[in-house]
């Protein structure tokens, strides 16, 4: 196996640069990734780097609900939690392993069980210190468990694994009418204190339907991605959350459109409801996820801001209190990254992509959607 995988990490490099959308590319990345970690089957999710909730699922020959997942991943305690395996860096881990061959110790593994699955192999694509999506790989009840040279391996490979991940985001739109204006207007989901949906409207309907979620939920209100964010409200004690900023996503739908998902307890109710609310989200919401997308830094992303708004170098210098050649040095690393040659190019063939409206850069930054510094240090509970 050790030998291969010099031939797969090539592979995964190749395949980041051919543009694929995030389905496609998890996709390919899993078949390469079978040649050297053997698995029956296997799922991919990505997440929002803000808040770290789901914004869009693959699963090939595993099913699993919306409730199902948000429950697991954002409300009980478990081993090999995605979002602990970011935050920890330890970045992969079996179910075997660290329930020292006990499967029965996972409340995850119990809950699948009766589908025949044995062992877990979990891994978070973590990039610069930045958590971008979560992929895990599963072995029948009567196959091997996966060792810790398997955990090892795709530890070793997950930062390619995510590079491509992050850059996937920003392909083309899926959709065969990407393009074409959609606006149903904002919608709302409505679910009991329990988690169990109540109402939906006919417009979070439509949006929902516009989520990259492969298969389909079965019903719109058990999309992950809505469930995430329902999970998130109702886990936030009364009054930590001032600016219900931590159960939101930003998500871009099968057409190109981005989304703002946010989830809220609702006031004056003695059920304990709450409501995910569905809108498109303006530009500086999408702003720091794009630019992460890229590689760019946070200053980078100021300087982008301020050169998509027909601003030249002396005025960004001023408003950034920044030197004239430490705007030129930035641009030219936004153009590097960005791959484009001029700002012309920068405004017209990347961020215009983006927003079929208009850019704004906001007069203070949006507090909790620029979330930097996930480090393998953090100290987090399992």
């Amino acid at each position: 196996m050790r030998a291969l995988v010099p031939q797969v990490r090539d592979e995964i490099a190749s395949l980041r640069a051919r543009g694929l959308t995030w389905v496609d590319y998890s996709a390919a990345v899993a078949d390469a990734l079978a040649t050297v970690i053997p698995f029956h089957a296997w799922c991919c999710h990505t997440v929002d780097p803000g808040t770290i909730l789901f914004t869009g699922s693959v699963n090939r020959d595993v099913g699993c609900s919306g409730s199902w997942l948000a429950h697991h991943e954002y409300v009980i305690e478990d081993v090999n939690k995605w979002s602990f395996l970011a935050r920890s860096g330890r970045i992969a881990g079996a179910t075997s392993i660290d329930t020292h061959g006990d499967l029965s110790r996972s409340a995850r593994h119990r809950s699948q069980e009766t589908q025949g699955f044995g062992d877990e192999l979990r891994v978070s694509l973590v990039v610069d210190d930045i958590y971008w999506g979560a992929a895990a790989f599963l072995r029948a009840a009567d196959e091997p468990c996966f060792t810790e040279t398997e955990v090892r391996t795709l530890a070793r490979l997950a930062p390619s694994i995510g590079a491509g991940i992050r850059r996937a985001l920003l392909a083309q739109p899926m959709a065969p009418n990407a393009g074409a204006p959609v606006d149903h207007g904002p919608g709302v989901v409505v679910f009991d204190e329990h988690g169990a949906p109540e109402s939906i409207s006919g417009a979070a309907e439509r949006w929902i339907g516009e989520l990259i979620e492969d298969p389909p939920p079965s019903t719109p209100s058990e999309s992950k991605t809505v469930q995430a964010v329902a999970a998130r409200a109702r886990a936030i004690a009364p009054g930590t959350d001032p600016l219900e900023l931590a159960a939101r996503v930003r998500v871009r739908t099968r057409s190109g459109v981005w989304l703002l998902l946010y989830g809220t307890r609702l006031n004056g109710d003695s059920g304990g409801r709450t409501a995910v609310i569905i809108h498109p989200a303006t530009p500086q919401d999408v702003a720091p996820v794009i630019a992460l997308s890229y590689g760019l830094t946070e200053r980078e992303c100021h300087v982008a801001m301020h050169c998509v708004q027909g601003r030249v170098t002396k005025e960004i210098a001023r408003a950034l209190s920044l030197s004239p050649y430490t705007v030129q040095d930035h641009l030219k690393s936004i153009f590097d990254k960005t791959g484009v040659r001029s700002r012309g190019e920068l405004v017209g063939q990347i961020f215009l992509d983006h927003y079929a409206t208009r850019w704004e850069a906001p007069t203070t930054a949006t507090p909790g959607l620029l979330v930097r510094g996930i480090s393998p240090n953090s100290a987090v509970t399992r």
